[in-house]
């Protein structure tokens, strides 16, 4: 399975490549049970350059100087093993269940929350295609209301996947939009019931205290809902979205992370960055614009091409 790159991409340096390339140029020092001071240093940069964060890094660096030092890793392949070990760690540390949480009683509520310009229409669709294809009845709410285009987005998405849509004028109060919907989804019999939100920087404190009052209106019209709150993160912005992360779970309680663009970007590492900031697993990963382009979040899979050892 092709996560950060699709087959006919044009192929790139893989981050271990430039491992290799960089920090691994005296082989014989690895025969003899030991990684120089030079090559850790020089693959802590290569580590940050990638987004991993500064605990991350830390953390893998000293993973690798430790077995080093045990005479664990004298060859290139123990080196990758090592860096893919700590990784798939870090990746499962904590609250690291990647399943949906799903309602005992129909509908599920998904609230969907994010910056403007992360991917989340893009994913609303690709998870009520998701959905659908699991032959599940599903109703998507334009909860942004803000902007008269993102409602048309959103409608289109719904018809391409076979959803049900409901939508209130540009202007109307979002929380009553959400508790609108939950009682159409009840009335309809919907298994899923997908809110969007308006995309909002997340230094916005109105629009953040706005957030607030959605998502507990929506748990006043239907106890323990929302039951998942899904962040939509833009991977190419780096560190930005650990910021973006840690402001938006002080506002709701975020119980999922997706980052989008995948495909794009060299800098996967803030995925592990992420996680290990705010301790919400990673849940989904979007790797284009197509419907299908949404991958289940697998820590083992995801390290594996991270570092690009084909």
């Amino acid at each position: 399975m092709r996560i950060l790159r699709k087959a006919g991409d044009v192929p790139k340096r893989s981050l271990w490549q430039k491992i290799k390339d960089v920090a691994l140029t005296d082989v014989a020092v690895l025969a003899r049970g030991g990684v120089s001071a030079g090559s850790l240093e020089k693959l802590e940069e290569l580590l940050l350059e990638s987004d991993f964060g500064v605990p991350t890094t830390l953390k893998l660096v000293a993973e690798v100087e430790r077995r080093a030092q045990r005479g664990l890793m004298k060859t290139q392949a123990e080196f990758l093993e090592a860096l893919q070990e700590g990784i798939v760690a870090a990746l499962r540390a904590g609250n690291s269940d990647p399943k949906l949480n799903v309602a005992p009683q129909s509908p599920t509520v998904v609230l969907i929350v994010g910056v403007n310009g992360a991917g989340k229409t893009t994913f609303i669709g690709k998870l009520a295609a998701q959905f659908r294809g699991e032959g599940k009845k599903v109703m998507v709410a334009a909860g942004d209301t803000f902007r008269a285009g993102a409602i048309d987005q959103l409608r289109v998405w719904a018809t391409r996947t076979g959803a049900d849509f409901i939508s209130a004028n540009a202007g109307a109060d979002p929380a009553a939009v959400a508790f609108d919907a939950i009682d159409a989804a009840i009335a309809r019999g919907a298994d899923v019931l997908i809110i969007d939100t308006a995309g909002r920087l997340h230094t916005s404190e109105g629009l953040m205290t706005e957030l607030k009052k959605v998502a507990r209106v929506i748990a006043k019209r239907l106890p323990d809902a929302p039951h998942e709150t899904l962040l939509v993160l833009d991977a190419t912005i780096g560190q930005n979205a650990v910021q973006q992360a840690k402001t938006f779970a002080s506002a709701v309680p975020v119980t999922g992370l997706v980052l989008t663009k995948l495909d794009g970007t060299a800098r996967g590492g803030v995925v592990v960055a992420v996680h290990e900031a705010i301790d919400v697993p990673v849940k989904f990963l979007g790797t284009g614009e197509q419907s299908d382009d949404l991958v289940p979040f697998d820590a083992k899979d995801f390290a594996r091409e991270l570092l690009g050892d084909e």
